[in-house]
């Protein structure tokens, strides 16, 4: 992984994530180069500095943009106003929870993001799916205009969103092979947790039935052709949901969560990194625990053991084999208790394939061209 800040796993990876979203080398370097010190004092100290030199870059390219738009370079300004989203986004990410300049640039990454669709004509259809007392937002990206399509539910992982899931470009690829992609805002996440306070649940196929239930009203959508994938904590997600809502086709998991409680509790003893600073506060607003006991009790179910036998549609289980968050040995864990899924998968990325850190994040492409190729072979869509 491409590690900036020698020694602060949390802050480089939040630089890598961005990297591979399509961040410019030449602005992480203006961002980044006067966060050197800062760096040094941990990852949870320091992180408003870390805010301010990046929602300034996301500031100037949203300047920059409209001076695009006013003489119609459309696409230009897309560009540079889906660079500006992946900014702000990555310094909210950042913050701790009940920064009162989080929200605001939260709000920024949204609407430019937004805009950088719609000036872009991107193959991005915003959906909006009640839940509760709010919604679970998402971006389609269709497969094209001669369907029924076969269709994945593409969801977050702790500390994602739903733009960060567009940024991967899985839907992209899995479009160019005849799938369309629905990536959401699950409760825990994004747009749910921040807008609409949806905490995550362990029984994740509660939200996973309703999102089915929108697709099944589609008419681009083949109903008999759903499948769930998910990054990071959403490898524990979709064999959950796959497990307890039939309609699911497939799962493909992108980086194994077999035992999420137990990592809390490794955690605690401070083994493995941790993905985000102020972890502790993150996990409990996330979760939305009273406290760190009663986040520590709810992390107990975050378990597939004695789930897995459900399953009897095909898994793919991906993995990096030096992930630092979650040890290889929890995909390992979930490939094994697949017993009755007619056709389970194990990947692990090593040295020659890249893709060993945390879901890939040193070279998310080789992880995303494997799973696209093989959601789209199980759905058979290439011949």
């Amino acid at each position: 992984m491409f590690e900036y800040f020698p020694g602060n796993y949390v802050w480089n990876l939040s630089v890598a994530i961005a990297m591979e979203s399509g961040a410019q080398i030449g602005e992480i370097d203006e961002m980044c180069r006067p966060l050197r010190e800062a760096a040094e004092q941990g990852s949870d100290l320091g992180t408003t500095d870390f805010m301010v030199r990046w929602e300034e870059m996301a500031d100037k390219l949203s300047e920059l943009a409209e001076e695009d738009e006013t003489v119609d370079r459309r696409f230009s300004a897309s560009t540079k106003l889906h660079r500006a989203s992946l900014y702000y986004q990555t310094a909210e990410r950042m913050q701790p929870h009940g920064d009162p300049h989080r929200m605001k640039v939260f709000r920024k990454g949204q609407e430019s993001f937004r805009r950088a669709a719609t000036l872009g004509g991107d193959n991005l259809e915003r959906v909006e799916i009640p839940y509760g007392e709010g919604i679970i937002a998402g971006w389609f990206t269709s497969a094209g205009t001669d369907g029924p399509h076969p269709t994945m539910v593409f969801v977050n992982g702790l500390d994602s969103s739903k733009e960060m899931l567009v940024w991967t470009r899985l839907g992209r690829e899995l479009a160019r092979r005849g799938v369309s992609t629905l990536h959401i805002d699950q409760p825990g996440s994004g747009e749910a947790l921040r807008t609409y306070a949806m905490p995550a649940v362990y029984n994740s196929e509660i939200w996973a039935s309703v999102v089915v239930d929108y697709l099944e009203t589609r008419d681009d959508v083949d109903a008999a052709r759903i499948g769930l994938t998910g990054i990071s904590l959403g490898g524990y997600y979709v064999p959950r949901a796959v497990a307890f809502e039939p309609r699911f086709a497939l799962g493909a998991v992108w980086g194994a969560n077999h035992n999420w409680g137990e990592v809390q509790r490794q955690r605690m003893r401070r083994e493995g990194e941790n993905p985000v600073p102020h972890y502790w506060a993150h996990v409990m607003w996330a979760w939305g625990a009273s406290d760190l006991d009663d986040f520590l009790a709810i992390s107990e179910r975050v378990t597939l053991d004695g789930v897995l036998d459900r399953i009897r549609v095909p898994l793919l289980v991906t993995h990096g084999a030096k992930d630092r968050q979650i040890n290889v040995d929890y995909a390992h864990q979930t490939y094994d208790q697949l017993v009755n899924s007619p056709k389970r998968e194990l990947k692990i990325f090593d040295e020659r394939t890249g893709g060993v850190e945390h879901v890939s994040c040193d070279n998310l492409a080789n992880a995303r061209d494997f799973i696209a190729d093989w959601i789209a072979e199980t759905f058979d869509t290439l011949t």
